[in-house]
Order: structure tokens, then sequence, then C-alpha cells
């Protein structure tokens, strides 16, 4: 309906088209942090030009690339508006998001003060050693003034830097071309590290603050460069970043939270584990995951988040592929890096996708649509009344990750072609035409098309999406990795469990969090917040002691227990079932021979294809 609106727009007014346009005068921000120690900035916009009658100023409810509402405006006070002569100005909150100034000259003067102590993809992050600053939670914004360029002035303590994906300008300030790249430029402002190179005539920096050693950070960014080239590879090179470089702003000091927020042409990174030892593979994988996004969802975008609405939640149907497929390329390419073995991805990554996609409730009870329609009420949203999500969901990340490994290994199997084709066909379609915003973003009938096209098989492409994408039927993943050599089996066969999730208390006794649907103490009509008193009549002291008296039975034995549910003390049975866990292992890793037509698949699949 969208398409069609602007069809008939276009052939009813051609010369609009054509109409010059007269420059508006820039939005122009400048952001002081005279009490960073106690988390504060102090921002003033200036709105010049402002058309007559009161000027709406607003703060962001939500942030590109999250769904839910965060209602920004809760971390702003100390708000005055002054006219160009200083004259004050009254103003009002009309509601809980924004602020209406009247009175005015033409000029608003708008000053407010930021809170900010969360340093993650999301909020604002403001201390004594740096200021990690996403967008909408920093910069107020005026309704009607959206498309007019913005400036933004840092003030900044000695020794420290801008790292950005705004534009530097020679006078200082850091630029962009409309509100909605400027809510997309998370700034990371303190005395940052800088690694930069070049690839395809583009450059890619690394800007980071870190407490660890220059060795740590150069290894890490060797690291980083094969990602670069080997998500490259998959789509025949990178994109035309606006402004010829791409930026990963990264922020790993021990304030911060783990998140990964992908940007147009930068990411945000932040975590407070270090770049070294266990913890820099799991920042790689945030690396990857991230940079994977600069061609899906950031370009490669679905309509449905097109353009993105500050002021409410934004819904997508299409996250299962914008996330899911994403997470899938995001391990693949640490494999593909050299920064996993077979082994490892296997067992780090394969594992994890296999066994949420198979024993997760929700995964068998709805689509991968459904789950994407799910974000505005769990990515980040924050709520305080109990929910039966581990009965009825899994995460979009997950299960369109696991629908894109079998979709990967069904085309190497069927098809001779791969996901690495239909990837880089839907970039050819649907994102490499941009103009500061993807010029042709698709819709869910565009997945499903495109895949008919690379198959060869539209009727293949119908049944993949109505059996697994607005369908819920899971794959078979013992037969899709067999032509690997990988094997999906228990990884605690005969282990008996109770399959839940325990809080052990002082009395010895332990409460219950939401029992999953077909577990023993489901089937025991056991719920969230029954209190276990005695299992098998004894005691639940620490999960070793629950450990070793579950080791003592075997799977199909029946224990009596006694419980408190809702004041009430009851007594019932409960049969231990084994646990169903499941891993992802090589064949050689298994003992089972492996052919050469199975490693040939597998190394077509898994290594790396940067030239």
């Amino acid at each position: 309906m969208r398409k069609t609106a602007a069809l008939l727009l276009s052939l009813a007014f051609p010369l609009a088209l054509h109409l010059p346009t007269r420059a508006q005068a820039p939005v122009h921000y400048t952001v002081a942090m005279p009490n960073a120690v106690h988390h504060e900035a102090r921002i003033t916009v200036t709105f010049r030009e402002v058309p007559a009658g009161p000027l709406q100023v607003r703060m962001a409810r939500s942030s590109p690339g999250r769904y839910a509402l965060h209602e920004f405006a809760k971390n702003v006070y100390d708000v005055q508006a002054t006219d160009s002569k200083g004259k004050a100005l009254t103003a009002e909150k009309p509601d809980p998001y924004g602020w209406t100034v009247a009175g005015h000259d033409g000029t608003v003067i708008f000053t407010y003060t930021l809170f900010g102590d969360r340093t993650d993809g999301t909020y604002a992050g403001i201390d004594s050693r740096h200021a990690h600053l996403n967008i909408p939670a920093t910069l107020a914004y005026a309704q009607g003034l959206e498309q007019r360029p913005a400036a933004v002035q840092f003030q900044l303590p000695e020794g420290w830097t801008v790292a950005s994906q705004l534009k530097p300008e020679a006078d200082g300030t850091w630029t962009a071309p409309n509100l909605q790249y400027l809510m997309d430029s998370p700034t990371s402002l303190g005395p940052q590290q800088v690694r930069s190179w070049q690839l395809q005539g583009r450059t890619i920096e690394m800007q980071v603050l870190h407490d660890g050693t220059p060795a740590e950070l150069d290894a890490y960014v060797a690291s980083t460069q094969k990602i670069v080239q080997e998500a490259a590879a998959i789509f025949g090179g990178l994109p035309e970043y606006d402004f010829g470089r791409y930026t990963f702003v990264a922020n790993y000091l021990p304030q911060t939270s783990g998140d990964g927020m992908e940007h147009r042409n930068s990411t945000s990174l932040t975590s407070n584990r270090p770049l070294r030892g266990p913890g820099a593979i799991d920042n790689l994988g945030t690396v990857a995951h991230e940079f994977f996004h600069s061609w899906n969802v950031e370009r490669l975008r679905p309509q449905d988040l097109e353009p993105f609405d500050f002021q409410r939640a934004n819904m997508s149907s299409n996250l299962w592929f914008a996330e899911g497929f994403t997470q899938y390329y995001g391990e693949l390419l640490l494999r593909r890096a050299g920064v996993y073995t077979d082994d490892e991805y296997a067992k780090e990554a394969l594992s994890g996708i296999v066994g949420a996609m198979l024993l997760s409730p929700g995964a068998s009870r709805y689509s991968p649509v459904y789950m994407s329609q799910q974000a505005p009420f769990v990515d980040a949203a924050a709520a305080i009344d109990p929910n039966n999500r581990p009965n009825t969901y899994l995460s979009y990340y997950y299960i369109g990750a696991a629908n894109a490994l079998a979709l990967d290994l069904e085309l190497r199997s069927r098809y001779k072609t791969d996901l690495d084709t239909y990837m880089r066909t839907l970039w050819q379609q649907h994102g490499a035409q941009q103009n500061y915003a993807p010029a042709r973003p698709y819709t869910l009938r565009d997945l499903q098309r495109v895949l008919g096209q690379v198959t060869k098989d539209t009727a293949f492409a119908g049944q993949f999406f109505r059996q697994h994408i607005t369908g819920h039927q899971l794959p078979a993943y013992e037969e899709l990795l067999a032509p690997a050599g990988l094997l999906v089996r228990r990884a605690r066969a005969g282990q008996t469990t109770l399959a839940a999730r325990l809080q052990f208390n002082p009395d010895s006794t332990a409460t219950l969090g939401t029992t999953l649907l077909g577990s023993p103490l489901y089937q025991a009509g056991l719920d969230r917040e029954d209190v276990l008193l005695l299992l098998d009549g004894r005691k639940l002291i620490n999960a070793k002691e629950v450990q070793a008296l579950l080791a003592a039975h075997k799977p199909g034995d029946t224990l009596p227990v006694e419980y408190r549910s809702r004041g009430l003390v009851r007594t019932g049975s409960v049969t231990l079932q084994e646990d169903n866990a499941l891993e992802v292992v090589t064949y050689e890793q298994a003992k089972r021979p492996v052919t050469r037509a199975q490693k040939k698949f597998r190394a077509e699949w898994l290594n790396g294809k940067a030239r």
C-alpha cells in the first residue's frame, strides 16, 4: 500500500520533485560536561528561523535498533528557554515527553541538564573518564524541523576526542544531514585510542576506550580486520559509507554494560570484558554481528521500519531476518576469520542455536514472524508484572539464526547454492541503492521472491516460508548437518533432570522460576514462586546437593515432593526425565568416520572466503 500511494503521488504532482527548496537554518547543539563526575551534561539547542507559533521540543521515546519505549525525557531537568535576545520563554509540558515553547522571535535557545549513567547502546553514560552518548537519549529535537541539518559542538575536557559517524567539519562541529542521521549516530567522548586502515577505498577505524595494553588492542584490531574482510566477501564488497568511513565506537571500560548497537556508518560496542582472554572472543562476536548489520538492517532494511518513528514503539515482522540472520552470520564470520576452529564453532555457536530451537516451548508454538512482532515487549523493555515467555517465546535472534542455519544447509545440499548467494542477491536488489536511506526497503514477500530466484524453485521458496517463517515447523537438524560431518546428540545422555530454575533459600528450601511446558515440575502441577520444601524426603540445601540426589536416580523414577504454593503446603510426586540438553559436535570429536565429501562440504561452508 505504501508503494502504491507513493506512485500515485509522483504521478499526480510530477513537478513537485524538481522544485528548488530554500536552505533551512541548521539546528545547533552544544554539549558540555561541567559536572561529569556526577553523570550530568549541560546541553544547549539553538533553533533558528522557527516558523510562527509555538515550537514543540521533544525527547525521543525510542531509539534506532531498539524496538521498545525507553522514555528518555525522564533524565532531563533544569529546562530553560530564551529567544535570540535572551528573553526568558515559558516551556510548558503538554505531555511527559516534551515541551511547548511559545512567544519566541523566530529563535529558541533551549537548554537542559541530562543525567546519564548507563553506558550501552541505548542510553547515555557520563562520568569523569568518558561519555558514551546514544543520541536519542541525549539530544532534544523540534517537531517540524526534522529535515534540517544539525551541527553539534562538543566542549571536551583536556585529552578527550570525539568518535562518531557524524561528519567532522573545519569549524570543529560534527554534522548530520537530517534528524534521522543525527539520531542514528552514537558518539563517544574520551581519550580514544585509534587504529585505522584502508579497504576497498574506504577508511575503517576503531576508536577505543579501554584499560588494556596497546599490544592487546593491536591483536584485537587484527582479528577485526579479518572479520571485516570476510563480511565484505559475502556481499561482494563494502557498502558506500556516506562519508567514506566506518567507525567502531568502542568502550571497554569496567563501568560499561555489555551491548552492541548497529548504525549506518558505525557501531556502538560496549563491554566490561577486557580485550584479552575469553573476553576478547565474546567482544569479537559482537564486532562481527554489528559489522554485518552495516549491510543487513542498516541498508538492506525492512520496509516496516522505514522511517523510524522516535515517538512510538517500532514493530517489525522481519527481525527474524534482520537480527536472526545477522546472528547466524556473526558466529559464522568468527569461524571464517579463524577465531574459531571447527570444533569450537560447533560447540560455541551451533549447539546454542540448535538447542534453543529444538528445546524452546515457544519455537514449536509460534513463528519467527510472531517472535519478531514481540520485540517492543522484550527488547530491553522494562516491566514488573510476571509473564509466561519461557513457554511462549524464543528470541528472534535465535529463531532467525536457527532458520538461517537450516536454509544455508538446505541450499548447499539441494540447490548447489548457499545463503551467501541469497544475501548477496537481496543486497543487489534491495540494499545497494542508497541516499542516506535505503531506496528499496524489502517486505516479507520480497524475501520469499528472491529465495525463489536464487533456487530457481518458487515452490520451495513458498513452502519454506509457509513452514518455517510464517509457520513454526522445526528443521530436521540431524539430517541437515550430517553432510558436513556434524552430529546432534544429547549433551548429558542418561542423566536425570528436573529441568527447573531453582533459587536456594537460607532455610534449605528452593523457590521455583517459571516451570517449562512438559518438564517434571510442570507435569506435577508446580508453578513459579512455589517453594520446594522436601524432595524425596530431603531438604534442598544447594545445587550440588540436588545434583547428587538426582544422580542417585534414573529417568522415569518418581519422587515424593512437598512444597508450599500460595501459602498452602501440598504434597505430590515428580517423575524425573532424562536431561534433553543438546550439543553439536564434529564427527571427529564423536569418534565417527568422516568422508572426503563431508570434509569438502564443511570446508566450502566454514572456510574463509576473503582473497
